[in-house]
Protein backbone atom coordinates (compact mmCIF):
# COMPACT_ATOMS: atom_id res chain seq x y z
CA UNK A 1 0.00 0.00 0.00
CA UNK A 2 1.45 3.43 -0.91
CA UNK A 3 2.46 5.68 1.96
CA UNK A 4 -0.09 8.40 2.71
CA UNK A 5 1.84 11.66 3.21
CA UNK A 6 -1.13 13.08 5.10
CA UNK A 7 0.25 11.24 8.13
CA UNK A 8 2.85 14.03 8.41
CA UNK A 9 0.45 16.85 7.61
CA UNK A 10 0.96 19.72 10.09
CA UNK A 11 -1.86 20.51 12.48
CA UNK A 12 -2.06 24.05 11.10
CA UNK A 13 -1.40 25.15 7.48
CA UNK A 14 0.74 27.99 8.79
CA UNK A 15 2.92 25.81 11.01
CA UNK A 16 5.53 24.76 8.45
CA UNK A 17 5.97 28.18 6.80
CA UNK A 18 6.28 29.77 10.24
CA UNK A 19 8.87 27.25 11.40
CA UNK A 20 10.88 27.63 8.18
CA UNK A 21 10.70 31.40 8.61
CA UNK A 22 12.03 31.22 12.18
CA UNK A 23 14.91 28.96 11.11
CA UNK A 24 15.83 31.27 8.25
CA UNK A 25 15.76 34.30 10.57
CA UNK A 26 18.17 32.48 12.90
CA UNK A 27 20.44 31.61 9.98
CA UNK A 28 20.37 35.08 8.44
CA UNK A 29 21.01 36.69 11.82
CA UNK A 30 24.09 34.54 12.38
CA UNK A 31 25.21 35.05 8.79
CA UNK A 32 24.99 38.84 9.12
CA UNK A 33 26.87 38.79 12.44
CA UNK A 34 29.62 36.58 10.97
CA UNK A 35 29.89 38.71 7.80
CA UNK A 36 30.21 41.88 9.92
CA UNK A 37 32.56 40.17 12.40
CA UNK A 38 30.29 41.30 15.24
CA UNK A 39 32.54 41.36 18.30
CA UNK A 40 30.20 39.72 20.88
CA UNK A 41 29.63 36.73 18.57
CA UNK A 42 33.31 36.48 17.69
CA UNK A 43 34.23 36.48 21.39
CA UNK A 44 31.61 33.82 22.18
CA UNK A 45 32.79 31.66 19.27
CA UNK A 46 36.40 31.83 20.40
CA UNK A 47 35.53 31.17 24.04
CA UNK A 48 33.54 28.05 23.15
CA UNK A 49 36.26 26.87 20.76
CA UNK A 50 38.95 27.24 23.45
CA UNK A 51 36.78 25.47 26.05
CA UNK A 52 36.06 22.54 23.73
CA UNK A 53 39.73 22.27 22.73
CA UNK A 54 40.87 22.22 26.36
CA UNK A 55 38.21 19.64 27.27
CA UNK A 56 39.50 17.19 24.65
CA UNK A 57 43.21 17.92 25.14
CA UNK A 58 45.29 14.87 26.03
CA UNK A 59 42.46 12.33 25.61
CA UNK A 60 43.57 10.29 22.60
CA UNK A 61 40.63 7.90 22.87
CA UNK A 62 38.13 10.74 22.75
CA UNK A 63 39.95 12.30 19.80
CA UNK A 64 39.77 8.98 17.94
CA UNK A 65 36.04 8.75 18.66
CA UNK A 66 35.49 12.28 17.39
CA UNK A 67 37.48 11.52 14.23
CA UNK A 68 35.49 8.33 13.69
CA UNK A 69 32.22 10.24 14.09
CA UNK A 70 33.44 12.87 11.63
CA UNK A 71 33.99 10.15 9.02
CA UNK A 72 30.83 8.08 9.57
CA UNK A 73 28.49 11.01 10.17
CA UNK A 74 29.99 13.07 7.39
CA UNK A 75 27.92 14.68 4.60
CA UNK A 76 28.80 12.06 1.99
CA UNK A 77 27.80 9.10 4.19
CA UNK A 78 24.52 10.75 5.20
CA UNK A 79 23.70 11.56 1.58
CA UNK A 80 24.31 7.96 0.57
CA UNK A 81 21.90 6.81 3.31
CA UNK A 82 19.31 9.30 2.10
CA UNK A 83 19.84 7.97 -1.42
CA UNK A 84 18.94 4.51 -0.18
CA UNK A 85 15.80 5.98 1.41
CA UNK A 86 14.91 7.45 -2.00
CA UNK A 87 15.06 3.96 -3.53
CA UNK A 88 12.98 2.58 -0.67
CA UNK A 89 10.36 5.30 -1.22
CA UNK A 90 10.18 4.43 -4.91
CA UNK A 91 9.76 0.75 -4.00
CA UNK A 92 6.91 1.70 -1.67
CA UNK A 93 5.39 3.79 -4.48
CA UNK A 94 5.78 6.92 -2.35
CA UNK A 95 6.88 8.94 -5.36
CA UNK A 96 6.36 12.39 -3.85
CA UNK A 97 8.47 11.38 -0.87
CA UNK A 98 11.20 10.11 -3.21
CA UNK A 99 11.16 13.35 -5.21
CA UNK A 100 11.29 15.43 -2.02
CA UNK A 101 14.38 13.64 -0.71
CA UNK A 102 16.04 13.54 -4.13
CA UNK A 103 15.62 17.32 -4.49
CA UNK A 104 16.65 18.04 -0.89
CA UNK A 105 20.06 16.37 -1.24
CA UNK A 106 21.50 18.59 -4.05
CA UNK A 107 19.82 21.75 -2.73
CA UNK A 108 21.47 21.28 0.66
CA UNK A 109 24.85 20.55 -0.94
CA UNK A 110 24.74 23.56 -3.28
CA UNK A 111 23.60 25.89 -0.51
CA UNK A 112 26.57 24.99 1.70
CA UNK A 113 29.01 25.08 -1.21
CA UNK A 114 27.89 28.56 -2.29
CA UNK A 115 27.69 30.06 1.21
CA UNK A 116 31.17 28.89 2.16
CA UNK A 117 32.60 30.71 -0.86
CA UNK A 118 30.51 33.78 -0.15
CA UNK A 119 31.66 34.19 3.47
CA UNK A 120 35.18 32.71 3.19
CA UNK A 121 35.40 32.44 6.96
CA UNK A 122 38.62 30.95 8.31
CA UNK A 123 38.46 27.95 10.61
CA UNK A 124 39.57 28.05 14.28
CA UNK A 125 43.33 27.91 14.86
CA UNK A 126 45.21 26.34 17.77
CA UNK A 127 48.85 25.75 18.61
CA UNK A 128 48.19 21.99 18.83
CA UNK A 129 45.22 21.26 16.53
CA UNK A 130 43.59 17.82 16.43
CA UNK A 131 42.56 18.26 12.80
CA UNK A 132 43.60 20.77 10.16
CA UNK A 133 41.27 21.71 7.29
CA UNK A 134 42.01 24.36 4.69
CA UNK A 135 38.45 24.89 3.43
CA UNK A 136 36.08 27.58 4.66
CA UNK A 137 34.17 27.39 7.92
CA UNK A 138 30.72 29.02 7.60
CA UNK A 139 28.30 27.28 7.64
CA UNK A 140 29.34 23.85 8.87
CA UNK A 141 28.75 21.28 6.13
CA UNK A 142 28.58 18.47 8.69
CA UNK A 143 25.99 20.29 10.79
CA UNK A 144 23.89 21.19 7.75
CA UNK A 145 24.00 17.64 6.39
CA UNK A 146 23.28 16.21 9.86
CA UNK A 147 20.25 18.45 10.35
CA UNK A 148 18.93 17.62 6.87
CA UNK A 149 19.40 13.90 7.52
CA UNK A 150 17.62 14.11 10.88
CA UNK A 151 14.71 16.13 9.48
CA UNK A 152 14.17 13.79 6.55
CA UNK A 153 14.39 10.66 8.70
CA UNK A 154 12.05 12.07 11.35
CA UNK A 155 9.40 12.81 8.71
CA UNK A 156 9.85 9.37 7.13
CA UNK A 157 9.47 7.82 10.58
CA UNK A 158 6.23 9.74 11.11
CA UNK A 159 5.00 8.27 7.83
CA UNK A 160 5.79 4.62 8.55
CA UNK A 161 5.51 4.15 12.32
CA UNK A 162 2.42 4.74 14.40
CA UNK A 163 2.42 6.55 17.74
CA UNK A 164 4.20 4.74 20.52
CA UNK A 165 7.46 4.11 22.31
CA UNK A 166 9.16 2.68 19.24
CA UNK A 167 8.45 5.77 17.14
CA UNK A 168 9.67 8.07 19.91
CA UNK A 169 12.87 6.03 20.26
CA UNK A 170 13.58 6.06 16.52
CA UNK A 171 12.95 9.80 16.25
CA UNK A 172 15.24 10.41 19.22
CA UNK A 173 17.96 8.38 17.49
CA UNK A 174 17.73 10.43 14.27
CA UNK A 175 17.90 13.72 16.17
CA UNK A 176 20.85 12.48 18.24
CA UNK A 177 22.76 11.49 15.10
CA UNK A 178 22.14 14.88 13.52
CA UNK A 179 23.29 16.73 16.64
CA UNK A 180 26.36 14.53 16.93
CA UNK A 181 27.32 15.23 13.31
CA UNK A 182 27.48 18.97 14.05
CA UNK A 183 28.68 19.17 17.65
CA UNK A 184 31.52 16.79 16.84
CA UNK A 185 33.05 19.55 14.69
CA UNK A 186 33.32 21.96 17.62
CA UNK A 187 35.20 19.46 19.78
CA UNK A 188 37.51 18.57 16.89
CA UNK A 189 38.34 22.25 16.66
CA UNK A 190 37.39 22.73 13.00
CA UNK A 191 34.25 24.84 13.43
CA UNK A 192 33.00 27.68 15.58
CA UNK A 193 29.74 27.47 17.50
CA UNK A 194 28.01 29.88 15.09
CA UNK A 195 29.07 27.73 12.12
CA UNK A 196 27.34 24.72 13.64
CA UNK A 197 24.19 26.51 14.84
CA UNK A 198 23.80 28.17 11.44
CA UNK A 199 24.26 24.77 9.80
CA UNK A 200 21.57 23.24 12.01
CA UNK A 201 19.15 26.05 11.15
CA UNK A 202 19.84 25.90 7.41
CA UNK A 203 19.89 22.10 7.26
CA UNK A 204 16.48 21.92 8.95
CA UNK A 205 14.89 24.75 6.98
CA UNK A 206 15.74 23.32 3.55
CA UNK A 207 13.93 19.94 3.84
CA UNK A 208 11.00 21.49 5.71
CA UNK A 209 10.56 24.18 3.06
CA UNK A 210 10.74 21.64 0.25
CA UNK A 211 8.34 19.31 2.09
CA UNK A 212 5.85 22.16 2.36
CA UNK A 213 6.20 23.12 -1.32
CA UNK A 214 6.03 19.58 -2.71
CA UNK A 215 3.32 18.25 -0.40
CA UNK A 216 1.11 21.36 -0.24
CA UNK A 217 -1.09 20.24 -3.15
CA UNK A 218 -1.73 16.92 -1.35
CA UNK A 219 -2.43 18.58 1.99
CA UNK A 220 -4.86 21.00 0.35
CA UNK A 221 -7.03 18.25 -1.16
CA UNK A 222 -9.54 16.61 1.14
CA UNK A 223 -10.39 12.97 0.43
CA UNK A 224 -13.77 12.78 -1.32
CA UNK A 225 -16.63 11.31 0.60
CA UNK A 226 -17.61 7.76 -0.25
CA UNK A 227 -20.87 6.14 0.71
CA UNK A 228 -21.03 3.11 2.95
CA UNK A 229 -21.22 -0.15 1.04
CA UNK A 230 -23.21 -2.23 3.51
CA UNK A 231 -25.93 -1.41 5.99
CA UNK A 232 -29.41 0.03 6.19
CA UNK A 233 -28.51 3.41 4.73
CA UNK A 234 -29.06 5.30 8.01
CA UNK A 235 -25.26 5.59 8.26
CA UNK A 236 -25.07 4.98 11.98
CA UNK A 237 -21.67 3.99 13.39
CA UNK A 238 -20.79 2.33 16.66
CA UNK A 239 -17.22 2.27 17.97
CA UNK A 240 -16.03 -0.53 20.24
CA UNK A 241 -12.76 0.60 21.79
CA UNK A 242 -10.33 -0.85 24.28
CA UNK A 243 -9.28 2.19 26.37
CA UNK A 244 -6.07 0.48 27.48
CA UNK A 245 -4.91 0.03 23.89
CA UNK A 246 -6.23 3.38 22.66
CA UNK A 247 -4.40 5.36 25.33
CA UNK A 248 -5.59 8.90 24.55
CA UNK A 249 -9.28 8.05 24.51
CA UNK A 250 -10.56 11.60 24.06
CA UNK A 251 -8.10 12.27 21.24
CA UNK A 252 -9.15 9.04 19.55
CA UNK A 253 -12.83 9.90 19.85
CA UNK A 254 -12.17 13.32 18.33
CA UNK A 255 -10.39 11.73 15.34
CA UNK A 256 -13.21 9.26 14.71
CA UNK A 257 -15.87 11.95 15.06
CA UNK A 258 -14.01 14.19 12.61
CA UNK A 259 -13.69 11.35 10.10
CA UNK A 260 -17.37 10.44 10.49
CA UNK A 261 -18.45 14.02 9.81
CA UNK A 262 -16.09 14.30 6.84
CA UNK A 263 -17.47 11.12 5.24
CA UNK A 264 -21.12 11.90 5.90
CA UNK A 265 -21.87 9.64 8.86
CA UNK A 266 -23.81 10.44 12.02
CA UNK A 267 -22.02 11.19 15.28
CA UNK A 268 -20.45 7.89 16.46
CA UNK A 269 -21.61 6.06 19.55
CA UNK A 270 -18.55 5.04 21.58
CA UNK A 271 -18.60 1.85 23.66
CA UNK A 272 -15.58 1.12 25.87
CA UNK A 273 -14.55 -2.41 26.78
CA UNK A 274 -13.82 -3.50 30.33
CA UNK A 275 -12.00 -6.41 31.94
CA UNK A 276 -15.34 -8.16 32.51
CA UNK A 277 -16.77 -7.24 29.08
CA UNK A 278 -13.83 -7.31 26.61
CA UNK A 279 -15.80 -6.56 23.44
CA UNK A 280 -18.75 -8.89 22.81
CA UNK A 281 -21.24 -6.98 24.95
CA UNK A 282 -20.24 -3.67 23.37
CA UNK A 283 -20.61 -5.11 19.86
CA UNK A 284 -24.08 -6.41 20.78
CA UNK A 285 -25.02 -2.96 22.05
CA UNK A 286 -23.86 -1.40 18.77
CA UNK A 287 -26.08 -3.82 16.85
CA UNK A 288 -29.02 -3.02 19.10
CA UNK A 289 -28.46 0.62 18.17
CA UNK A 290 -28.90 -0.39 14.50
CA UNK A 291 -25.35 0.54 13.53
CA UNK A 292 -24.57 0.25 9.83
CA UNK A 293 -20.85 0.14 10.64
CA UNK A 294 -19.03 -1.00 13.76
CA UNK A 295 -15.44 0.13 14.23
CA UNK A 296 -13.36 -2.03 16.58
CA UNK A 297 -10.25 -0.37 18.03
CA UNK A 298 -7.87 -2.54 20.02
CA UNK A 299 -5.65 -5.58 19.79
CA UNK A 300 -6.42 -8.96 18.22
CA UNK A 301 -8.18 -10.04 21.42
CA UNK A 302 -10.63 -7.14 21.35
CA UNK A 303 -11.22 -7.71 17.64
CA UNK A 304 -11.89 -11.42 18.26
CA UNK A 305 -14.44 -10.75 21.00
CA UNK A 306 -16.31 -8.12 19.02
CA UNK A 307 -16.27 -9.95 15.71
CA UNK A 308 -17.60 -13.13 17.28
CA UNK A 309 -20.71 -11.14 18.14
CA UNK A 310 -20.88 -9.26 14.81
CA UNK A 311 -20.69 -12.40 12.64
CA UNK A 312 -23.81 -13.09 10.55
CA UNK A 313 -25.19 -9.63 11.34
CA UNK A 314 -24.56 -8.23 7.85
CA UNK A 315 -22.99 -5.17 9.48
CA UNK A 316 -19.65 -3.94 8.18
CA UNK A 317 -16.72 -4.05 10.59
CA UNK A 318 -13.80 -1.63 10.43
CA UNK A 319 -10.61 -2.53 12.29
CA UNK A 320 -8.31 0.00 13.96
CA UNK A 321 -5.37 -2.22 14.99
CA UNK A 322 -3.78 -1.05 18.23
CA UNK A 323 -2.29 -4.24 19.64
CA UNK A 324 1.22 -5.67 19.77
CA UNK A 325 0.87 -8.24 16.99
CA UNK A 326 -2.06 -7.01 14.88
CA UNK A 327 -1.85 -10.23 12.87
CA UNK A 328 -5.33 -9.91 11.40
CA UNK A 329 -4.56 -6.43 10.07
CA UNK A 330 -1.18 -7.52 8.70
CA UNK A 331 -2.61 -10.56 6.92
CA UNK A 332 -5.36 -8.46 5.31
CA UNK A 333 -3.04 -5.53 4.50
CA UNK A 334 -5.16 -3.23 6.65
CA UNK A 335 -3.62 0.14 7.51
CA UNK A 336 -1.63 0.09 10.74
CA UNK A 337 -1.46 3.87 11.08
CA UNK A 338 -4.27 5.23 13.25
CA UNK A 339 -5.55 7.92 10.88
CA UNK A 340 -5.40 5.63 7.84
CA UNK A 341 -7.17 2.82 9.69
CA UNK A 342 -10.01 5.13 10.74
CA UNK A 343 -10.41 6.41 7.19
CA UNK A 344 -10.37 2.86 5.81
CA UNK A 345 -13.22 1.92 8.15
CA UNK A 346 -15.39 4.60 6.50
CA UNK A 347 -14.17 4.33 2.91
CA UNK A 348 -13.00 0.74 2.41
CA UNK A 349 -14.85 -2.05 0.67
CA UNK A 350 -16.46 -5.02 2.37
CA UNK A 351 -14.86 -8.45 2.23
CA UNK A 352 -16.67 -11.52 3.49
CA UNK A 353 -14.23 -13.52 5.64
CA UNK A 354 -14.33 -16.77 7.56
CA UNK A 355 -14.65 -17.17 11.30
CA UNK A 356 -13.54 -20.27 13.21
CA UNK A 357 -15.75 -21.73 15.92
CA UNK A 358 -13.81 -23.38 18.74
CA UNK A 359 -14.96 -25.99 21.26
CA UNK A 360 -12.58 -26.71 24.15
CA UNK A 361 -12.44 -29.93 26.17
CA UNK A 362 -15.82 -31.03 24.80
CA UNK A 363 -17.70 -28.20 26.53
CA UNK A 364 -21.04 -27.10 25.09
CA UNK A 365 -20.05 -23.44 25.14
CA UNK A 366 -17.97 -22.33 22.18
CA UNK A 367 -15.82 -19.33 21.30
CA UNK A 368 -14.42 -17.98 18.04
CA UNK A 369 -11.20 -16.75 16.55
CA UNK A 370 -10.14 -14.97 13.37
CA UNK A 371 -6.37 -15.44 13.30
CA UNK A 372 -4.88 -18.50 14.98
CA UNK A 373 -5.34 -20.86 17.88
CA UNK A 374 -2.32 -22.64 19.26
CA UNK A 375 -1.48 -25.48 21.59
CA UNK A 376 1.96 -25.97 23.11
CA UNK A 377 5.09 -23.89 22.79
CA UNK A 378 3.48 -20.84 21.14
CA UNK A 379 0.81 -20.68 23.84
CA UNK A 380 3.50 -21.05 26.54
CA UNK A 381 5.24 -18.01 25.01
CA UNK A 382 2.03 -15.99 25.27
CA UNK A 383 1.44 -17.16 28.83
CA UNK A 384 5.00 -16.32 29.90
CA UNK A 385 5.17 -12.86 28.29
CA UNK A 386 5.65 -10.05 30.78
CA UNK A 387 2.84 -7.54 30.19
CA UNK A 388 4.85 -4.57 31.48
CA UNK A 389 7.71 -5.47 29.16
CA UNK A 390 5.26 -5.86 26.25
CA UNK A 391 3.98 -2.33 26.84
CA UNK A 392 7.54 -1.00 26.66
CA UNK A 393 9.10 -2.94 23.78
CA UNK A 394 6.10 -4.45 21.95
CA UNK A 395 6.56 -7.76 20.14
CA UNK A 396 10.18 -8.05 21.36
CA UNK A 397 8.70 -9.18 24.68
CA UNK A 398 7.55 -12.35 22.88
CA UNK A 399 11.14 -12.98 21.78
CA UNK A 400 12.31 -12.77 25.39
CA UNK A 401 9.55 -15.14 26.52
CA UNK A 402 10.31 -17.52 23.64
CA UNK A 403 13.97 -17.76 24.60
CA UNK A 404 12.94 -18.72 28.13
CA UNK A 405 10.29 -21.23 27.11
CA UNK A 406 12.55 -22.99 24.60
CA UNK A 407 14.50 -24.46 27.50
CA UNK A 408 11.53 -24.99 29.81
CA UNK A 409 8.75 -26.34 27.65
CA UNK A 410 8.73 -29.99 26.66
CA UNK A 411 7.17 -31.65 23.65
CA UNK A 412 3.60 -32.94 23.93
CA UNK A 413 2.09 -36.11 22.49
CA UNK A 414 -0.85 -35.01 20.33
CA UNK A 415 -3.40 -36.58 18.00
CA UNK A 416 -4.73 -34.58 15.06
CA UNK A 417 -7.82 -35.37 12.99
CA UNK A 418 -8.97 -33.36 9.96
CA UNK A 419 -12.58 -33.60 8.72
CA UNK A 420 -13.25 -36.56 11.06
CA UNK A 421 -10.49 -38.60 9.45
CA UNK A 422 -8.00 -40.86 11.19
CA UNK A 423 -5.96 -39.33 13.98
CA UNK A 424 -2.32 -38.56 13.15
CA UNK A 425 0.03 -38.89 16.12
CA UNK A 426 2.88 -36.46 16.69
CA UNK A 427 5.20 -35.59 19.54
CA UNK A 428 4.90 -31.90 18.87
CA UNK A 429 6.46 -28.79 20.28
CA UNK A 430 3.50 -26.77 19.06
CA UNK A 431 0.34 -27.19 16.95
CA UNK A 432 -1.34 -24.17 15.37
CA UNK A 433 -4.75 -23.93 13.70
CA UNK A 434 -4.83 -20.93 11.38
CA UNK A 435 -7.46 -18.89 9.58
CA UNK A 436 -4.61 -16.79 8.12
CA UNK A 437 -1.08 -17.78 7.27
CA UNK A 438 1.50 -15.18 8.20
CA UNK A 439 3.15 -14.23 11.48
CA UNK A 440 5.13 -11.10 12.38
CA UNK A 441 7.60 -10.04 9.71
CA UNK A 442 5.75 -11.99 7.02
CA UNK A 443 6.87 -15.38 8.35
CA UNK A 444 4.74 -17.94 6.43
CA UNK A 445 3.65 -20.38 9.11
CA UNK A 446 0.72 -21.52 6.92
CA UNK A 447 1.57 -20.16 3.47
CA UNK A 448 -1.58 -21.50 1.76
CA UNK A 449 -4.07 -20.24 4.36
CA UNK A 450 -6.63 -17.69 3.18
CA UNK A 451 -9.18 -16.01 5.40
CA UNK A 452 -11.97 -16.48 2.86
CA UNK A 453 -11.31 -19.94 1.40
CA UNK A 454 -13.81 -21.81 3.58
CA UNK A 455 -11.06 -23.93 5.14
CA UNK A 456 -8.70 -23.86 8.09
CA UNK A 457 -5.05 -24.87 8.03
CA UNK A 458 -3.07 -26.78 10.64
CA UNK A 459 0.67 -26.99 11.25
CA UNK A 460 2.31 -29.40 13.68
CA UNK A 461 5.92 -28.57 14.50
CA UNK A 462 7.54 -31.69 15.93
CA UNK A 463 11.35 -31.52 15.94
CA UNK A 464 13.09 -34.64 17.30
CA UNK A 465 14.84 -32.47 19.90
CA UNK A 466 14.74 -28.82 20.89
CA UNK A 467 17.76 -27.69 18.93
CA UNK A 468 16.22 -29.14 15.77
CA UNK A 469 13.63 -26.39 16.22
CA UNK A 470 16.21 -24.06 14.64
CA UNK A 471 16.26 -26.08 11.41
CA UNK A 472 12.45 -26.09 11.35
CA UNK A 473 12.51 -22.34 11.88
CA UNK A 474 14.88 -21.99 8.94
CA UNK A 475 12.42 -23.88 6.76
CA UNK A 476 9.73 -21.44 7.76
CA UNK A 477 11.93 -18.42 7.05
CA UNK A 478 12.93 -19.75 3.63
CA UNK A 479 9.24 -20.44 2.87
CA UNK A 480 9.71 -24.07 1.91
CA UNK A 481 6.42 -25.91 1.54
CA UNK A 482 7.88 -29.40 2.00
CA UNK A 483 6.19 -31.27 4.85
CA UNK A 484 7.27 -34.25 6.95
CA UNK A 485 6.97 -35.41 10.54
CA UNK A 486 9.02 -32.41 11.72
CA UNK A 487 6.79 -29.86 9.98
CA UNK A 488 3.40 -31.24 8.99
CA UNK A 489 0.63 -29.15 7.43
CA UNK A 490 -3.01 -30.17 6.92
CA UNK A 491 -6.14 -28.46 5.61
CA UNK A 492 -9.85 -29.04 6.17
CA UNK A 493 -13.11 -27.63 7.46
CA UNK A 494 -12.96 -29.25 10.92
CA UNK A 495 -9.90 -30.03 13.03
CA UNK A 496 -9.68 -31.92 16.31
CA UNK A 497 -6.49 -31.83 18.41
CA UNK A 498 -5.99 -33.89 21.54
CA UNK A 499 -3.05 -33.66 23.92
CA UNK A 500 -1.95 -36.38 26.36
CA UNK A 501 -1.80 -33.88 29.23
CA UNK A 502 -3.14 -30.38 30.04
CA UNK A 503 -1.24 -28.05 27.72
CA UNK A 504 -1.20 -24.23 27.36
CA UNK A 505 -3.50 -22.90 24.62
CA UNK A 506 -3.94 -19.47 23.05
CA UNK A 507 -6.50 -17.70 20.88
CA UNK A 508 -5.29 -14.87 18.65
CA UNK A 509 -2.36 -14.31 20.97
CA UNK A 510 -4.31 -14.42 24.25
CA UNK A 511 -3.54 -17.33 26.63
CA UNK A 512 -6.66 -19.27 27.68
CA UNK A 513 -5.19 -21.71 30.19
CA UNK A 514 -4.28 -25.39 29.93
CA UNK A 515 -6.53 -27.87 28.11
CA UNK A 516 -6.39 -31.30 26.50
CA UNK A 517 -8.69 -31.01 23.47
CA UNK A 518 -9.85 -28.41 20.96
CA UNK A 519 -12.25 -28.76 18.06
CA UNK A 520 -12.15 -26.01 15.41
CA UNK A 521 -14.78 -25.63 12.70
CA UNK A 522 -14.69 -23.01 9.97
CA UNK A 523 -17.75 -20.82 9.36
CA UNK A 524 -17.28 -19.49 5.82
CA UNK A 525 -17.96 -15.85 4.91
CA UNK A 526 -19.92 -14.91 8.02
CA UNK A 527 -18.16 -11.60 8.74
CA UNK A 528 -17.90 -8.42 6.64
CA UNK A 529 -14.57 -6.66 7.16
CA UNK A 530 -13.62 -3.32 5.65
CA UNK A 531 -10.44 -3.65 3.57
CA UNK A 532 -8.67 -1.05 1.42
CA UNK A 533 -10.13 -0.42 -2.03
Amino acid sequence: MPIDVRRARPASPALLPSLVGILLVVFLGLAAAVYAAWAPLMDLDQAVADWAHDLVAGDETLIDILAWAADWLGPMVLRVVLGVVVLWAVWRRAYRVAVWIAVTIPVQFLAVWGLKRLFERARPTFDDPYAVLHSYSFPSGHATAGATFSTVMVIVTLLVLRRGLLRKAVITLWIALGLAAGLDRIFLGVHFLSDVVAGFALGTAIPLALWWLIMRPVFAVEEPERPAIAGTGRRQVGVVLNPVKVGDVEGFKARVSEAAARHGWAEPVFLETTVDDPGAAQAAEALEGEADLVIVAGGDGTVREACGELARSGTSVGIVPLGTGNLLARNLSLPLHLVDAIDNAFTGQDRAVDLVRLQIDGAEDTTTFLVMAGLGFDAAIMTGTNEDLKKKVGWLAYVVSGARQLFRFGRVRVQISVDDGEFVRRRALTVVVGNVGFLQGGLPLLPDAQIDDGEIDVVAIAPPHKFAFLSVGLRLFTRRKRTDERLDRMTGRTVVIRADRPTPMQLDGDPIGEHTELRATVEPGVLLLRVPR
